[in-house]
């Protein structure tokens, strides 16, 4: 394998020359570093990224954390996370994924194995992760959840406002019978749009019905059994507002095997707007979170915080908008 000294030692130059010149430093003049970098291609050496970050104190990793990979993370949401993150990273960046529930402690957290961290953060519990990465003086954004701590950066979207709308659409389109299929316990979505249906049922006084409000965990099988709990009322809610997508799946094939139809017999409304949600049948409207977005918004944040480190923080709130398909009658 060619290495520096290699080259340094035909163009009798010091490696110190080849190792500048091949990092386009200032100090090297313009001939110079030509000459470097066509012997280096004719040769055809590759750098050694170990002994370089070695030298830098660079890992060139990424860390993306979620609360949790396999427990009430849905895999659209995991997946269009990774897909935000991953359009905005250099290749010369290595992305690690994992869940703060796989550790016992965060020791192994430090800045010698990551040059800056994206946390999903879905629960207040992410707190003692969060202060950890700060006190380690590694860069540090947040998505997902708002944290009370000024010199983040944190990025999320307004969740309990998209609910809102999506219950205010319902009731003028004449329900009054309108269930929650809630997400996964202690996770702050879940919390927020709860909130969101519970202030519009308020603000156009249709009385909030505890029996209406159903748990799920966020997946497609959640709310299938949700949906079986509502339609074995004796009264059963005209419409479902269903925290997830996924969970709003579940529903609407919940529905289908008691041989009713959307939106003929229940009308069904689900939240993030994922791929499948427009070649359902019927098509689903839901309430668009731009995840992809936040997740892109999130991973630019954190490489000018790499490249530029300030304490100054910044919140982001990424707006959510109703999209109208086809599984709402009046």
């Amino acid at each position: 394998m060619v290495t520096i000294k290699d080259i340094a030692s035909l163009l009798n130059v010091s490696h110190t020359t080849v190792s500048r010149a091949l990092n386009n430093s200032p100090l090297i003049k313009e001939d110079t570093r030509k000459k470097v970098l066509d012997l280096a291609s004719q040769l055809d050496y590759t750098p050694n990224y170990n002994a370089k970050n070695l030298v830098l104190k660079k890992s060139h990793t990424i860390g993306l954390f979620f609360t949790s990979i396999t427990n009430g993370t849905s895999p659209s949401f995991f997946s269009d996370t990774i897909k935000g993150v991953n359009s905005v990273i250099n290749e010369q960046l290595n992305l690690f994924v994992r869940g703060i529930d796989d550790y016992h402690d965060f020791s192994t957290i430090n800045s010698g194995r990551f040059d800056g961290i994206i946390l999903v953060s879905q629960s207040d519990e992410d707190n003692i992760f969060i202060y950890h990465v700060l006190q380690k003086k590694i860069p540090l954004v947040v998505l997902n959840r708002q944290v009370d701590e000024k010199k983040l950066i944190n990025i999320l979207s307004n969740d309990r406002e998209g609910a809102y709308q999506a219950i205010e659409y319902l009731i003028q389109k004449g329900h009054q019978d309108i269930a929650i299929i809630e997400g996964k316990e202690g996770f702050n979505s879940t919390l927020k749009r709860r909130d969101g249906y519970v202030k519009a049922l308020i603000d156009y006084q249709i009385p909030i019905k505890s029996e209406y409000m159903v748990k799920g965990n966020y997946d497609m099988q959640s709310g299938y059994h949700a949906m079986e709990q509502l339609l074995s009322m004796k009264k059963p809610p005209t419409a479902v507002f269903c925290s997830n997508d996924d969970m709003a799946l579940g529903a609407m094939n919940s529905v289908f095997a008691h041989q009713l139809k959307v939106p003929d017999d229940v009308s069904i409304i689900g939240f993030d707007d994922i791929g499948f949600a427009q070649y359902t049948t019927p098509q689903l409207t839901t309430v668009k979170r731009p995840i992809e977005e936040i997740s892109v918004i999130g991973a630019e944040k954190l490489v000018d915080l790499m490249e530029q480190p300030s304490e100054r923080g910044e919140l982001i709130f990424v707006n959510t908008e109703l999209i109208v398909r086809n599984s709402v009658n009046e």
